[in-house]
Formats: C-alpha cells, structure tokens, sequence
C-alpha cells in the first residue's frame, strides 16, 4: 500500500515537470492564472487536513472534488476575458460539477455542520490495516495523499482550460469534444442513478420492504452500464477529463503539452482506487469474482 501511495506522490511531482520540460512555459497571463489557482489549491488542501483530523471525517476531500473545479474553471474564464473556447470549457466543467455535486449531496454528503456528513466506507477500513498503526501514519496519510495530492489532481486535471488560453479561434472539433463531454457526464449520471437505485431497493429488501430477490442477495449491481464494466461512472469521469485536455489540443496544436499530467494522473488513480474497492467486494461478496471475470473494469473486454 506505502508504495502504492509513495508512486502516487512521486508522479505529482515529476509528472508535471518532465511535462512543462516538453512544451513551451506558459505566457505571462497563463502564469498569473496558475499563480491564483495554486494560492486556492493550497488553502483548500490546508483547510481539508485541519478540518478532517479534527472532525475525524476523511471525506472533507469529497466535498469539494465536484466544486473546486467550478471555481478554478471560472478564475480563468474571467482572467481570459471569456474567449469563446474559454467560456465554453467553463459551462461544460460547471455541468458536470453541479451533476456530481448533487449526486454527493443525495447521499448525504453534505451537512450544515459542514465538517460532518457522509464518509466514504473505504477510509474507516483503510486506517485500521496495519499499515496506517500506529496513528501517525494516518495522519501524514492524510495530509500528503488525502488532501493535497488529491486536490492537487483536481487542480491539474483542471488546468487544460488555462493552457487554451489566446488559442486559436473556437472550430469543429471543439464542438464535438463539447458534445462527447456531454455524453459522457450523462453516461456517469445514468451510472450512478442505476447504482442508487439498486443500493436503496437492496436496503429496502434488507429490511423486509420488497422481496428480498436473488438480484439483491448477490449485494452488486452487475446489470445496465455495470452489466457493460464493473465501473461505468469512474470510466465516464476519466472520458470526461481526457476530453477536457483535448480541447488544448484544438486550442494550441500541440499533441502533448504540459495540461496533460492531470487527465495521466486520474487514470492512474482510479486504476488504483477501483482495485482497492474490488478487493473490499470480493471479500463481501461470493459472487463478485465471477462478475471481475465477465465483465472488463473500465473497457469492455479489457479486464
């Protein structure tokens, strides 16, 4: 698991340098933009560790993983003076961010004591393994991967909307980057509502509301888009943010550039958080070994 965390780490910080080693440096404007989104990016990481440790509620990361992009996209639109491509990154990023939003307050994400609230599952088991003892190692955990290197990803995988800064004029292929962003937030929509939907008649059947069939005995969803891979939400939002680089491509002609290391980046944890999370269903559920083998984890077919 260390090493995991440590090459997680370790590609935050290379990653990005071997990517602005590449491409030309940004432009002053694009500079001054990074400036305030990296002031933003490091307060909030700050104020994630102080409150979640103090709280003892790790998902404070959570809260803002769907609003902090909101907010970083619409600095740099109004410090573009709203060029058309630019603008146009921003309502696409807003969308998404007020889908997922909603989606994390649904499940109780959110509470008006705002320290408190849903936690995700995954952090309670993690901090017990022996790895995490004694506590300490939690807590640098959680200051170095939980809050900064997490919002770090979600500053980077942010930042394509200031690479396409003073790019070229707004053109075809940005309208079908446009609209497979669209497609791809509304294929995580429909994954995530088959998922709570399943979760809470599961819950109901569990408590002798509705007939507790074999669907639900089975404890997952392996029908809809997670009959098609086990995680159709994580392969929609990893789509969305490949798109959202592509669009520097059309802004700047430059294949790969420095706005690059987020959308790398994500692949990379999702990868690792998917495998942390199947090996938690396959020690809850008997069934869940052969679903792994049917169905392929982000691609079908890919396992």
């Amino acid at each position: 698991m260390w090493k995991t965390i440590l090459f997680l780490i370790f590609t935050l910080i290379v990653v990005p340098i071997v990517a602005f080693y590449y491409d030309d440096l940004p432009s002053i404007t694009q500079r001054s933009t990074l400036t305030t989104l990296t002031y933003v990016y490091v307060v909030s990481a700050l104020l994630c560790f102080f409150v979640s440790t103090l709280a003892k509620n790790y998902s404070q990361v959570d809260k803002l993983w769907s609003i902090l992009p909101i907010v970083y996209v619409w600095i740099a639109c109004v410090d573009a003076k709203y060029e058309p491509r630019i603008l146009m990154m921003a309502i696409l990023a807003t969308i998404w961010g007020l889908r997922l939003t909603y989606n994390f307050a649904r499940r109780g994400g959110y509470q008006w004591r705002f320290w408190e609230g849903d936690e995700d599952y995954r952090w309670s088991i993690l901090m017990a393994r022996t790895e995490f003892q004694p506590h300490w190692k939690w807590v640098v955990f959680n200051l170095f991967f939980i809050s900064f290197y997490q919002l770090g990803l979600i500053l980077l995988f942010t930042i394509p909307i200031v690479k396409c800064m003073d790019g070229k004029p707004l053109g075809i292929w940005d309208y079908v980057l446009a609209g497979g962003f669209i497609v791809s937030v509304i294929i995580e929509a429909i994954a995530d509502q088959q998922q709570w939907d399943y979760q809470n008649k599961k819950h109901q059947a569990i408590k002798g509301e509705i007939e507790m069939t074999n669907i639900y005995k089975r404890g997952f969803l392996d029908s809809g888009l997670w009959g098609v891979v086990r995680h159709p939400n994580y392969a929609a939002e990893q789509l969305v943010w490949i798109l959202f680089y592509l669009f520097t491509i059309s802004a700047t002609g430059i294949w790969v550039n420095w706005a690059i290391t987020g959308c790398l980046l994500l692949v990379i944890l999702f990868k690792g958080s998917s495998d942390f999370s199947e090996e938690i269903s396959g020690e809850k559920y008997s069934e869940y070994e052969a679903y792994r083998k049917r169905v392929g984890r982000f691609v079908p077919g890919l396992k």
